[in-house]
């Protein structure tokens, strides 16, 4: 892959409204054996600053066991963590977005990251797929 770069998210549109898609992102999170550690909603925080924009919330989540592994193979990696999928409205429609892990070698090519970020990949698009 040396000298091609790799789309770096991968986001659905969705019929369910904003909040019914962060609910079941928060769900299917769980249901992957991830953990939501925190959701922020943008929107209020930029709000709060005089600042309006279409509802935004991040979606902070990890699962300990590959976020140890990653880490104990470059602890820069520390600072992609963690994994985060974000539901936003624009133009009258819901996305759900996420970053795709498997870019990390390409951030982090002298990482020994074997197999686990194309297996977190298909854990968050899992996750995305089922909330749409």
């Amino acid at each position: 892959m040396k000298g091609k770069i790799m789309d770096f998210d991968y986001t659905v549109t969705t019929q369910k409204s904003f909040d019914e898609a962060v609910k079941t992102v928060e769900l299917e999170t769980k249901n992957a054996g991830f953990r939501v550690l925190y959701v922020h909603d943008i929107t209020q925080t930029l709000a709060e600053k005089g600042f309006q924009i279409e509802p935004f919330k991040i979606i902070e989540i990890c699962n300990a066991k590959s976020a140890y592994t990653v880490l104990k193979a470059d602890i820069k990696i520390g600072l992609c963590l963690p994994c985060k999928i974000n539901v936003y409205q624009k133009d009258g429609k819901t996305y759900i977005s996420g970053m795709k892990p498997v870019i990390l070698s390409q951030f982090f090519p002298n990482a020994d990251l074997g197999n686990l970020p194309g297996e977190i990949d298909l854990i968050i698009r899992g996750i995305i797929n089922k909330s749409t």
